[in-house]
């Protein structure tokens, strides 16, 4: 018994028609194309549990799916589109934008071409991957997606949707207005053939071509009416959730090379308009051209993301978790390449092994633990299990003496005069991070605090092995008082209970340490007792010029065991980081038990 037309199939018959092409849309891309089924949804209820709203069809990234509501289709006459519908969504998750990690670098050129109008990047991110999407199937597969255009075609288009929809007219030689209403004017029509031209060249470099899509469509978001864009828009939005989720791809806190360079207006891209300058020409900013065309900027290489633009960027790609966890997932990232190699940790060796004696080898253990000789003066008849022997071993104690890392106490001065880490770059705290991560890597305990006195203070409970929560404490901040309080040494050095281990104190601050040093009662003689008594020696990282005087406070803090390092701005912090762990914690670092 044949199907029915498309059109006239109901709940399980549709399903059925296009479960049974999605081979077909798989093979549009390629024949080794694998990909999970999709999930289909022919109820309101069942689209609100895959989160799917607005939108027919939508994709996941984190998860790799594909959702598509029946009951939209239906009520859309796309029944008899399997193939496109199937085929574009399979074209997020294996051309644009593919995966988490593109997702979010696409999210930053956009972005980059958005200046005031940032918060319709994931709109404009859509739009731009469904033309490279849409214009390779149409022409390289030979699929119809002008017809699923032309069956979802609005009424009262504004110039944002001509502009767009002008663009898919001239890819695929339509005469105008096949896929809007009315006739687009000038700047629409001139806008829509670069666009055109932008989508065929960047087709295979689509990321380089994201920021200048973004900033052809600006003037057209900066004049749109929200509420009458968003009714246009919203069935076509199958990316709005790709990336939602708690899922954080890394190498994000760095800015791509090209990111800032290529968000320009297409008009002035020489591989679109083929106008060359004049060898030799410099542009009006006087820097020097390239040979052929537009003068180069200057690249950006290792330029970092602040951490206010990495949580905007996190916050519009759909990442969930609080700015708090972004922090600390943005400083880990840039730490990481600073830490020290895992150890290799000296532990007590035998010089020889023992021979104990004999057991019997059973079929689950590994054929050359098999001692054939005492299995066959034990029985010639070998039999596995029954008659073969092992024979075992045991150590005695080496000479070596195990060794231990030095725990750590790290004491950042978070006074007034310090950033906010969640908004501007810190290098206090990216250079406690770094050690922090190196100590707990070589095995170490830590214990951070953070204190801006006189004010608040905030501390781990005491020391501990938690990743997350040391750099949750070191990624908070308090912005009081005027430095690090010495009297919190006091409590965990003097007043404490002593220590299982030695611990070496590391205080980040500036020259203000000495003024609570001074004004602080008995504070030398808490300075000096808590350097004695951690038992693993004591540095200050000061940031001010020796030049500055305070000669003679330096002077006293090294004569009751402190350690002092200068440094003259808080970048150099980083380079101190390095040194401090290596020698600390690298694999000449380890203090003998």
């Amino acid at each position: 018994m044949s199907l029915p037309a498309p059109s006239a199939m109901v709940g399980s018959e549709l399903e059925e028609h296009w479960q049974s092409r999605w081979q077909d849309a798989l093979a549009a891309w390629s024949r080794f194309t694998k990909l999970a089924e999709p999930r289909w949804c022919h109820t309101e209820k069942a689209e609100r549990a895959e989160q799917l709203t607005g939108s027919f069809a939508m994709i996941r990234l984190n998860d790799h799916a594909v959702v598509i509501s029946l009951r939209q289709v239906k009520e859309r006459h796309l029944e008899d589109l399997p193939v496109e519908v199937l085929a574009h969504e399979i074209g997020h998750h294996v051309y644009a934008p593919a995966d988490l990690r593109d997702n979010a670098r696409l999210m930053a050129r956009i972005r980059r071409g958005l200046p005031t109008r940032e918060s319709f990047a994931p709109i404009v991110s859509n739009l731009y991957t469904d033309l490279l999407i849409n214009d390779r199937l149409q022409r390289g597969a030979g699929l119809h997606m002008d017809e699923v255009y032309r069956r979802l075609r609005g009424p009262e288009p504004d110039r944002l949707w001509k502009l767009y929809m002008r663009i898919y007219e001239i890819l695929w030689s339509l005469p105008t207005g096949t896929l809007f209403d009315g006739s687009p004017d000038r700047q629409v029509q001139s806008d829509a053939q670069l666009g055109a031209r932008l989508i065929r060249a960047y087709a295979k470099d689509w990321m380089d071509g994201a920021g200048r899509f973004a900033a052809l469509l600006l003037p057209y978001l900066l004049e749109a009416k929200e509420s009458q864009l968003m009714k246009v828009v919203t069935p076509w939005l199958d990316t709005q959730r790709a990336g939602e989720g708690e899922a954080i791809p890394d190498g994000l806190t760095e800015i791509d090379e090209g990111e800032e360079e290529g968000a320009i207006h297409p008009a002035e891209d020489d591989r679109l308009t083929g106008i060359d300058r004049a060898e030799g020409e410099a542009d009006d900013e006087g820097s020097a051209p390239r040979a052929g065309g537009r003068a180069e900027k200057g690249g950006h290489k290792n330029a970092i993301r602040s951490p206010q633009q990495y949580t905007e960027l996190m916050k519009s790609v759909g990442v969930k978790i609080s700015e708090d966890e972004i922090a600390i997932r943005y400083y880990r990232e840039l730490a990481v390449p600073h830490l020290v190699r895992f150890p290799a940790r000296d532990v007590p060796e035998a010089q020889d092994p023992l021979p104990e004696g004999l057991d019997v080898w059973d079929v689950g253990s590994p054929i050359t633990d098999v001692d054939w000789i005492e299995s066959v003066v034990r029985s010639p008849q070998v039999i596995p299990g029954v008659t073969t022997l092992q024979r075992m071993y045991g150590t005695t104690e080496g000479a070596s003496p195990e060794r231990l890392p030095v725990d750590l106490y790290l004491g950042v001065d978070c006074s007034g005069s310090m950033g906010n880490p969640k908004y501007g770059l810190s290098y206090p705290v990216l250079a406690g991070a770094v050690i922090v991560l190196s100590a707990l890597r070589a095995g170490a305990r830590v214990m951070v605090t953070l204190s801006g006195e006189p004010g608040e203070y905030t501390s781990t409970n005491g020391f501990i092995r938690n990743e997350h929560e040391a750099m949750k404490t070191l990624t908070g901040y308090l912005g009081t008082g005027y430095s690090f309080g010495i009297l919190r040494l006091k409590e965990t050095f003097i007043d404490g209970s002593q220590l299982k281990r030695p611990a070496h104190i590391l205080i980040v601050t500036d020259s203000d340490m000495f003024s609570m040093l001074q004004s602080t009662p008995r504070g030398w003689d808490i300075a000096r007792e808590a350097v004695g008594a951690a038992g693993g020696g004591g540095t200050f990282v000061l940031q001010f010029a020796p030049a500055m005087g305070w000669g003679s406070e330096v002077a006293r803090m090294r004569e009751i065991g402190w350690d002092v390092h200068f440094i003259i701005t808080q970048e150099d912090l980083l380079a101190f980081a390095r040194a401090f762990s290596q020698k600390k914690y690298g694999e000449h670092g380890k203090k003998t038990k």
